[in-house]
């Protein structure tokens, strides 16, 4: 009965049924601040606006602390921009600092935006999209117009036909001026984010007609063949080439057998080029073109003093668990497999050599379209390789006695001196 009142008197204590909590506070705190992600540097993110005061904006992202606009990011903004803003709005923001000395994260709208247009601008880039904007000023060179919360610069080359007959006079005032204002339509050709360049071409034809061409140019090419064309854009991972109307996009890893970083270190907008078409997908309506497939390949050049069998120098160079790489005559590479450095079982490379040391290797394998040389080390002393070994040796001992025999003909030929 004792045990029973007991019972009750738990669930007394206890009138909804629940189980008794036995977290504290601490941990309840520790818990929770390991679920919140805590804010990086560059980072952009989704907040909401807490309190708008006349000397900073409170914004909540989800952190420890709510972020703050003040001061000069303050200042930045326009009587409009402000007035637009209200408590409870959803905004996007740019962590300029983490944690300040006041222990606040400093935000940005103005860099949101910013970063927000710069990856748009590069999506349209690849998308080719026509977009109407307008035009908020000029320089000497063309036009600038506005492209979401960046400025574009239309040159003089690349604007219509139509508007050019327009302009006249001899300063960019008389030229470009009483077109401020105008409405016009825009693609982007250029795009490099770390200098800050936007480069466009004013919009010669309709959507319609430009994806008519585009049909018609993806019906008549055929993949293999080679075309000449012009470059009409230029961005981090490539360059657009049109091909009798419709664009083509030429790889960055497509332009060169050189390392390149950006395009623009070999092309130019403008510039004729001759190109391979190396895949059409009709589907999606994209074409696929190559420089580099026209140029002679510098490591096929490099890699044709080495045959198959042939016993080499190679400097060790890098150690990975499956297996070793080493550096050849002429800069070139090949990889010793783990399964190639001893007839014992090797767990790791490192067993067997050490970087930076040379050793004598047999090349077993050359792949010309990978770029790829096979090397072993256990094949060294192969039985299967003892001809060819011999050839070899023989062939290098023939080159010398070639070398010396003039010398012994000169001896022969000698006359003996008289006693």
């Amino acid at each position: 009965m004792d045990e029973h009142e007991a019972q009750n008197g738990q669930g007394a204590a206890n009138p909804q049924g629940e189980q008794p909590n036995n977290q504290t506070m601490e941990s309840l705190l520790a818990s929770e601040s390991l679920s919140v992600e805590l804010p990086q540097v560059g980072e952009i993110r989704k907040g909401m606006i807490a309190s708008i005061g006349s000397n900073q904006i409170l914004i909540s992202i989800g952190a420890k602390s709510e972020g703050v606009v003040a001061g000069r990011e303050l200042e930045q903004l326009t009587a409009e921009e402000r007035a637009e803003l209200k408590v409870g709005q959803e905004v996007n923001v740019f962590v300029l600092n983490p944690e300040d000395q006041n222990g606040n994260v400093v935000l940005s709208f103005k860099r949101a935006q910013e970063e927000m247009s710069w990856e748009n601008v590069e999506k349209m880039i690849t998308e080719e999209t026509v977009m109407d904007t307008k035009i908020i000023g000029f320089n000497k060179g063309g036009l600038i117009v506005a492209v979401g919360n960046l400025r574009g610069f239309v040159p003089s080359s690349q604007i219509s036909a139509g508007r050019r007959a327009q302009s006249s006079g001899d300063t960019p005032e008389q030229r470009w001026q009483k077109m401020v204002g105008q409405p016009i339509s825009v693609r982007i050709i250029e795009v490099d984010r770390e200098r800050r360049r936007l480069i466009l071409t004013e919009r010669a034809t309709n959507n319609e007609s430009r994806a008519s061409m585009k049909d018609r140019v993806i019906g008549e090419l055929e993949e293999g063949k080679i075309y000449t064309g012009r470059v009409t854009s230029l961005a981090e991972f490539g360059a657009f080439v049109n091909i009798n109307g419709a664009d083509g996009l030429v790889h960055l890893s497509e332009l060169s057998w050189d390392r390149l970083t950006h395009p623009k270190e070999i092309l130019e907008v403008g510039q004729e080029v001759k190109v391979k078409v190396i895949n059409i997908d009709r589907e999606k309506k994209r074409i696929g073109l190559s420089m580099r497939a026209l140029q002679d390949d510098p490591w096929k050049n490099r890699v044709e003093k080495f045959s198959v069998g042939q016993l080499v120098e190679g400097v060790i160079t890098r150690l990975t668990k499956f297996g070793a790489f080493a550096r050849l005559e002429g800069d070139i590479e090949g990889l010793i497999h783990i399964s190639e450095l001893s007839e014992n079982r090797v767990e790791h490379p490192k067993e067997v050599l050490k970087e930076g040391e040379t050793k004598t290797l047999r090349v077993i394998r050359i792949d010309g379209e990978q770029h790829r040389v096979g090397l072993s080390l256990r094949k060294v002393d192969s039985a299967a390789f003892a001809d060819k070994d011999f050839k070899m040796l023989t062939q290098e001992f023939g080159e010398q006695g070639e070398e010396t025999q003039p010398d012994e003909e000169s001896s022969s030929t000698e006359e003996p001196k008289s006693e």
